[in-house]
């Protein structure tokens, strides 16, 4: 909505993103990110662009009430969800999931971004998806289980050090009572998941649904009979997978190696 306003008050002077930038001393991409809603207005832009555009203040009160998620878009419902669930089950299977990230590899997953992110772009994106790891620890306390690739486990996403302190990370939780990590090995021949990583949740009215997220997107499955199917699929993983007690010693034994 504050995109929209200072749009509408850039096309009301003719002006266009770039010699609106020049005049505030932003660029003309920073401009245009500001009016599609994908960046926040950094540093003094809220009180230039108010002045440049003769908008009389405007700018400045709907600037005092903006509020910016570092989210995509697509996945803001879903961490709504995740944040009041009663239950979650996870399947990964290339990078370890964010509720168990630490900062350092975190960081260094964002960093891997294609198109590259800016430096407070990553880090406002690291400190959101660590702020959702309180649901490990909330009261009255989810139930909360990981199948992961060993794969996942083994990456070396931002280097040895980052991966030994990752993985010790994952035995941390580990040892939460109402957390369970179970490691796919490599070897097992019959998989029901192939097509992918998925998220199943129960809400606080213990209603089922199910989160698939690509490459660019993500939905919701609400409907039968694909939400049973995909919590069977869960179910048939976690009996193939190796047992709680033995994927912590096999993460122990690859975090000692490095």
């Amino acid at each position: 909505m504050f995109g929209a306003l200072l749009r509408f008050f850039r096309e009301r002077l003719g002006l266009s993103q770039e010699a609106l930038g020049t005049k505030i001393g932003f660029s003309k991409s920073q401009v245009a990110m500001v009016e599609r809603g994908a960046r926040p207005p950094k540093g003094n832009f809220v009180p230039l662009a108010d002045e440049a555009l003769g908008a009389q203040g405007a700018l400045i009160a709907a600037g005092s009430k903006l509020r910016f998620s570092h989210l995509p878009s697509w996945t803001e419902e879903y961490t709504e969800r995740e944040a009041k669930a009663v239950a979650l089950h996870r399947y990964e299977n290339h990078v370890i999931p964010g509720l168990l990230q630490t900062t350092a590899y975190a960081q260094n997953v964002f960093s891997c971004h294609c198109p590259p992110l800016e430096d407070d772009e990553i880090e406002a994106r690291v400190q959101t998806r660590l702020a959702r790891q309180a649901l490990l620890k909330r009261r009255p306390a989810p139930v909360i289980s990981f199948v992961l690739e060993q794969i996942a486990l083994t990456r070396p996403i931002g280097g040895e050090k980052v991966l030994k302190e990752q993985l010790f990370r994952v035995l941390e939780v580990s040892q939460l009572r109402n957390v369970e990590v179970q490691v796919m090995p490599p070897d097992r021949r019959s998989h029901p998941a192939l097509n992918g990583p998925m998220v199943l949740l129960e809400s606080p009215a213990r209603d089922q649904l199910a989160y698939i997220e690509g490459q660019s997107g993500g939905f919701f499955v609400t409907e039968q009979p694909e939400l049973s199917n995909l919590f069977a699929r869960y179910g048939i993983l976690r009996a193939q997978a190796l047992s709680p007690e033995e994927s912590v010693a096999l993460i122990e034994q690859m975090a000692e190696a490095l």
